[in-house]
């Protein structure tokens, strides 16, 4: 479970990013963060794997205080929350195997790390990852003949590899055409459902979040302004989150 107890988050500028957070996600849920950009979505999913420090207030993940990990126990933290980015965040030089293989690497010793050794199990193991997402014929391709949908295929692959309980993702199809979209967010579902894995999504396409999340979470400003099912979310619900501002940032995308 992920719980945000009156979280505060705000920048050595001045900025106020997070006002007041109090949120309870359970295992399994799929989230979809949604809100003006700004509005401080992807400084929350980023205060679950401390990629951003909160200011004031209290993050627990699993009963375990976030905020006053430090060193090998942030690291052991971020082994179990995979991370989705926009650009993927793959080596295009190399392969779709080898991107996956890389999930492996904190958990290696120096001389594997250093030669770049990977064991037979490991290699398994990725492998399978690649064909849960239904990528296993690209293993042995490089990254940067793929298209973006498959790109991000492999990105999930390398996350499955080190089998988290949370995936966050952070604006995942924002670089995609709507039909890949539609796809990965499909694979996003599929992994939810299947593996009973928590998803958090800052997403800005309102209508996807809509399709596929099971409940939605509206931030204006740094607060929580909605929270409930997707399925319950209206044009009223959505002018209030968006300020009546929402074909505006529709068009920004």
């Amino acid at each position: 479970m992920i719980e945000f107890q009156h979280v505060h988050k705000s920048y050595n500028n001045g900025f106020i990013a997070l006002k007041d957070i109090n949120l309870k996600i359970e295992q399994g849920e799929y989230v979809a963060v949604i809100g003006l950009s700004g509005a401080g979505k992807s400084t929350l999913i980023r205060c679950i794997n401390r990629m951003h420090d909160i200011t004031d207030g209290s993050l627990q993940v699993n009963g375990v205080e976030v905020s006053t990990l430090k060193g090998q126990e942030i690291r052991t933290l971020r082994r179990g929350i995979g991370m989705i980015f926009q650009s993927f965040n793959l080596v295009s030089r190399m392969s779709a195997l080898k991107n996956v293989l890389v999930s492996f690497v904190p958990d290696m010793p120096f001389w594997r790390k250093a030669l770049g050794i990977f064991t037979k199990q490991q290699k398994i193991e990725a492998l399978e990852a690649l064909d849960q997402m239904k990528i296993l014929d690209k293993s042995f391709t490089r990254v940067d003949q793929l298209s973006g949908g498959q790109q991000q295929r492999v990105a999930l692959a390398r996350t499955l590899a080190q089998k988290p309980q949370i995936i966050l993702a952070d604006e995942p199809v924002a670089s995609l055409d709507p039909v890949t979209a539609q796809q990965v967010m499909s694979d996003f579902q599929r992994i939810n459902e299947e593996l009973n894995m928590t998803i958090i999504m800052n997403i800005h396409h309102v209508e996807l979040a809509l399709e596929y999340a099971t409940r939605v979470i509206g931030i204006r400003n740094g607060e929580i302004v909605y929270d409930g099912p997707a399925s319950a979310v209206t044009e009223n619900v959505l002018n209030h989150i968006y300020n009546g501002k929402l074909k505006e940032e529709l068009t920004m995308v």
